[in-house]
């Protein structure tokens, strides 16, 4: 193994690092947003809504993010005449991505919580919004999480899908420089090694979330 390239090659793959941790956040945190939205609107009583919170939640579920991504970079610029940049377009498919599954893992927690906890705020006259603001969704949020956690380090291994447009994270980073030396066994197991380390570290997050909302909830 020749520990002089891998030497070399750290300083770019740690690059490649920082942006694959930038993706993962951004899309994460708009999945979030639209998950939280989606959910809600499976949930509410207005029929339109839920119909069609539920065709994109299946939607997206039900169709490979690779295709997801290709469809925003290659497809969407003769849908609507506009072409992403190579950063965007990872950002908003990995985000729409995510917020079908942040949705579904949302809604899980708002339905774990006791019914008789809504209709004990609609009694004290909150309105529906106002009972699952204050008191449904505070109590969901510690219980999801765990599987928000898994969500994310989930993203953070499929935002390596995003290199098939030529987007330079982590995964493109190694492609990159294995096109140049050739040396697939050393590139490869860093990469490896570094998509371990982040994902360890994200759990160990995830962990000390947990611990400390139950902690607080005691």
């Amino acid at each position: 193994m020749d520990f002089e390239l891998i030497k070399q090659s750290v300083p770019v793959l740690l690059q490649g690092c920082g942006v694959t941790l930038q993706i993962t956040a951004m899309a994460v945190f708009c999945g979030f947003l639209i998950g939280g939205i989606a959910s809600i609107a499976r949930l509410c009583n207005i029929r339109a809504l839920r119909i069609l919170a539920k065709c994109y939640i299946d939607c997206i579920r039900g169709t490979p993010l690779l295709v997801q991504i290709f469809i925003v970079y290659f497809a969407m610029p003769s849908l609507l005449g506009v072409r992403f940049e190579k950063f965007s377009a990872a950002v908003i498919a990995c985000s729409v991505n995510s917020g079908a599954y942040v949705a579904e893992i949302c809604r899980a927690g708002i339905q774990s919580i006791d019914v008789g906890q809504m209709e004990a705020g609609r009694s004290l006259g909150l309105s529906w919004w106002q009972t699952m603001r204050h008191i449904i969704l505070p109590q969901a949020f510690k219980r999801i999480i765990p599987p928000l956690g898994n969500e994310f380090i989930a993203m953070l291994k499929d935002s390596s899908l995003v290199s098939v447009i030529g987007f330079q994270e982590l995964t493109r980073s190694g492609q990159l420089i294995i096109a140049r030396t050739y040396a697939s066994l050393e590139i490869w197991t860093c990469v490896a090694a570094m998509y371990l380390v982040m994902v360890l570290g994200v759990a160990r997050l995830v962990g000390v979330l947990e611990k400390r909302y139950k902690t607080d909830g005691k």
